[in-house]
């Protein structure tokens, strides 16, 4: 059956490689991204893809929560079901720490912009949609007031906490949805995959991309991943397991969620 699938951060990396996967399955792919003219390269390189379903592109700067706003918006406005979020836009270098909106542009980007985008496109998301958010093997201890405000840590450093506060926001959502949907995971694709981030952040080629857009589509479309809502699955060993130890507190997770719902509602 043909699902409607929105990637976000798809004009290169994993995300591209995963959207050209779904194209070759014949799904219809929206395809996201800040530049218009990757934006357009993309689409092109999926409209070249035999038995690809519709292509679309929506452009949008996930650091300004009120472009992830208007993005929802669009989305909504020229679908009235979508079968799968894959959150696969992130940073790990930037340039400014500091938001448009006074916030951490790496915990926005990594951790904000996916909860709030899930949020605004619930009406959506059906019992049978699935929500896949890219984690990371890099986890570090993060407190939820952390994300009220710019870091002054190295980049390294918050991108580990950023992905931290991601799969705890995962699960504790994932949980609340198991038994109504949708299905909601936190996924590692694997660590040192050769996208631009690791090219950038560490100066290595790393792994084939393909490794890491297979088990998102497995996350995506498998049935082993049907009832798997609000657990973590770690590609490094190809298996689910346990995060951060942090990840296993409920309150903890709890406390990351309400924080965010205090962010999100500012916006």
């Amino acid at each position: 059956m043909k699902k409607t699938i929105l990637i976000t951060g798809s004009t290169d990396g994993i995300g591209l490689v995963t959207a050209k996967t779904l194209a070759q399955l014949g799904h219809n792919i929206l395809l996201h991204g800040r530049n218009a003219a990757k934006l357009e390269n993309a689409k092109e390189q999926l409209q070249q893809i035999d038995g690809h379903g519709n292509i679309e592109t929506y452009q949008a700067d996930l650091s300004v929560l009120a472009e992830v706003r208007k993005l929802a918006a669009e989305i909504s406005q020229h679908h009235q079901q979508l079968d799968v979020l894959i959150n696969n836009a992130g940073v790990y270098n930037v340039p400014s720490s500091v938001s448009n909106d006074g916030l951490d542009v790496r915990f926005v980007v990594n951790t904000i912009a996916p909860y709030m985008l899930m949020n605004d496109l619930k009406p959506l998301l059906g019992e049978q949609s699935r929500v896949v958010n890219l984690s990371s093997a890099a986890q570090a201890p993060v407190k939820a007031e952390e994300l009220t405000s710019p870091s002054q840590l190295a980049d390294g450093a918050v991108y580990a906490k950023s992905k931290l506060a991601l799969t705890m926001w995962s699960l504790h959502t994932g949980g609340q949805t198991k038994e109504s949907g949708p299905v909601i995971v936190a996924v590692n694709p694997a660590s040192m995959l050769g996208s631009n981030m690791v090219k950038n952040a560490y100066g290595v080629a790393g792994g084939d991309l393909q490794r890491g857009a297979d088990i998102l589509v497995k996350a995506a479309l498998s049935d082993e991943f049907a009832s798997a809502s609000g657990t973590y699955f770690d590609n490094d060993i190809a298996a689910f397991a346990d995060p951060h130890r942090d990840a296993l507190s409920a309150a903890n997770n709890a406390r990351i969620v309400d924080v965010l719902d205090k962010i999100v509602a500012q916006f």
